[in-house]
């Protein structure tokens, strides 16, 4: 039987990989704009809201581990959630054909985390 906390920490480091993977290649397509977001000049908060945002599959990658059973289920199903939300609001925005792919592959693995978690007993 599958340790069910390992399937979620495994899940939570694809989709980390899969944001890396994005950003790596909006870098390479020339898509990104160093200093820019969305047109607007970035600031020290823009990007520490990045960094908060982006802090929270990490954060779930350690927390699946240590927390209690109910509050890991429930923390990776509101976590996950989330990301699928955030993911489908922004995926209209973005221009290239890779980055809808990757987000679209990256809300799959929230719904399976959801799903792992929903069945966790």
């Amino acid at each position: 039987m599958k340790d069910t906390r390992l399937v979620l920490v495994v899940i939570w480091i694809v989709v980390m990989l899969i944001y890396l993977l994005g950003d790596v290649l909006r870098i390479f397509s020339g898509d990104f704009q160093a200093g820019q977001m969305e047109g607007m000049q970035a600031t020290q908060i823009m990007y520490l809201g990045m960094a908060a945002l982006m802090l929270m599959p990490i954060l779930m990658i350690f927390l699946s581990l240590v927390l209690p059973q109910p509050i890991s289920r429930w923390a990776n199903m509101v976590v996950a959630g989330l990301w699928f939300i955030f993911n489908a609001v922004g995926l209209p925005g973005y221009p290239g054909h890779y980055d809808k792919f990757l987000l679209a592959v990256s809300m799959i693995f929230n719904l399976v985390t959801i799903w792992y978690a929903w069945r966790w007993v």
